[in-house]
């Protein structure tokens, strides 16, 4: 395979942006979404539903609509550089105050706390993981998505998403920040289907960008651009013919 896979279906959602024209028309003017939208989320049973956060609703509406049906022996990466740190914070804060901490809201913080509900909601019984790799999340995420498809899974649905930090966490903040998800369904290269790689680089970073590095790696695959090299510049991310 050479390092290459194909890109066989993906969906998106942040505030103001939901349907693929929309996404479109955002990759050709990028912008830093404002503010938190939480999608309807309908295919989830409500009992379930209420027990996301908006974070947790976009990145299982993008996975939905990523996997309309629930294939077996799909694997799944679910990857968050930050996961559900507002649910996080409320907690620690409570503690702060003396009081008792919810089992309930612990078991929902997790990292995989998400892809769990999902695979849940879906009664899914393969393999999922989940993931965090700071900043390039997405490349921890598409490399273990890699490995599954080398390991002979014939596809790997891959689901990014975050949010804002809480504002305690200002001063650690290294680059912008906006609620959205995304998922990816790919494949060995097939027939005209774009093709991507992730390759080592030799190089000085690039400049900060505008947007969350996982958006930006979004807007490179819809706006059809060669090449983005990562914020560490010791990868970068080929477009193939």
């Amino acid at each position: 395979m050479d390092g290459q896979f194909s890109l066989l279906g993906w969906s998106a959602f942040a505030a103001g942006l939901e349907s693929p024209d929309d996404w479109q028309a955002w990759a050709r003017a990028p912008t830093l979404p404002a503010g938190t939208a939480s999608p309807a989320l309908a295919e989830m049973p409500a009992m379930q539903r209420r027990r996301l956060e908006p974070l947790g609703r976009m990145a299982l509406q993008v996975a939905w609509r990523c996997q309309p049906e629930a294939t077996p022996g799909l694997p799944m990466v679910f990857a968050s550089r930050h996961g559900d740190v507002a649910r996080t914070y409320e907690m620690l804060a409570g503690l702060a105050r003396g009081e008792p901490l919810s089992p309930t809201h612990f078991g929902l913080s997790t990292h995989n706390a998400i892809a769990a509900q999902y695979s849940i909601a879906r009664g899914l019984t393969d393999n999922y993981l989940a993931v965090s790799g700071g900043v390039e999340s997405p490349e921890a995420a598409v490399t273990e998505a890699l490995a599954l498809l080398a390991d002979g899974a014939p596809e790997v649905l891959v689901v990014l998403y975050d949010g804002h930090t809480p504002e305690p966490y200002a001063e650690y903040r290294d680059e912008p920040e906006a609620a959205w998800a995304w998922a990816w369904r790919i494949g060995a290269p097939r027939g005209n289907a774009p093709r991507f790689s992730l390759r080592p680089h030799a190089g000085t970073p690039p400049a900060p960008a505008a947007l969350p590095h996982g958006l930006d790696l979004l807007r490179f695959v819809l706006a059809g651009e060669g090449a983005l090299v990562t914020p560490s510049g010791t990868r970068c991310w080929h477009r193939h013919a």
